[in-house]
């Protein structure tokens, strides 16, 4: 399988993108509006997992060509940009792509990170709003540490919640997580649910804040 992330010299990018080269034997495609910026990337976490795998299989690419050749498309982008760069892609997707967000709409004050949703309800459901009809959207990865996934001497003990109205996009989604190494993807229902797991990631990021000695704070539901 192709995973593509659009967006992947960014940060959520580029964990996803080291965890999923070194942890499963799918084929990951480095997407950036710049493809020269991609390929550079791409050198980077071939250099980080040069000596933590035998096989890297990693590709730059710009957006639009990264989405094209991919089976499963993650926008991992900030919620600002998130509408824009579905629409810049749309071409390039059909009803085998799978579209799947990890974005969330945040606003800070002095007090932390709340919770800003668009008047879609979520980003997860803006995105379908904006992606063709034909193509299933999926909301994951939502509440994870960047930092956390980057950082490869960071063993995982995490969950992620997985939110589609596809159920076929659904179970691909959960089964790809699920090859992360201590990551644990778990179903949360349709896309209508969204917002309920995307209001977390300002939860989390708080309880980091007001917590000296919790810097890469995640969820794990039991």
């Amino acid at each position: 399988m192709r995973i593509a992330l659009l967006g992947g010299t960014g940060d959520i990018g580029e964990g996803l993108a080291l965890r999923f080269a070194r942890d499963t034997g799918h084929e990951i495609l480095i997407g950036s509006r710049d493809p020269e910026k991609a390929r550079d990337a791409v050198a980077e976490y071939e250099e980080e997992l040069a000596d933590r795998t035998d096989e890297v299989d990693i590709k730059g690419f710009g957006n639009e060509m990264a989405a094209d050749r991919a089976d499963v498309v993650i926008c991992s982008v900030p919620p600002y940009y998130v509408g824009d760069t579905v629409e810049a892609v749309s071409d390039s997707l059909d009803s085998d792509s799978i579209l799947v967000t990890p974005a969330v709409g945040m606003q800070g004050d002095e007090d932390g990170l709340h919770y800003h949703p668009p008047e879609a309800g979520s980003v997860t459901q803006l995105v379908a709003q904006r992606a063709p009809d034909e193509v299933p959207v999926v909301g994951a990865f939502h509440n994870l540490a960047a930092d956390a996934l980057s950082n490869l001497e960071n063993d995982l003990d995490l969950d992620t919640l997985v939110v589609a109205d596809d159920d076929d996009a659904k179970d691909t989604v959960l089964t790809v997580a699920n090859e992360i190494d201590g990551l644990r993807a778990l179903e949360a229902g349709p896309l209508a649910n969204a917002a309920e797991v995307e209001s977390v990631t300002p939860l989390v990021i708080n309880i980091a804040k007001y917590n000296a000695d919790m810097h890469d704070v995640g969820v794990k539901w039991t």
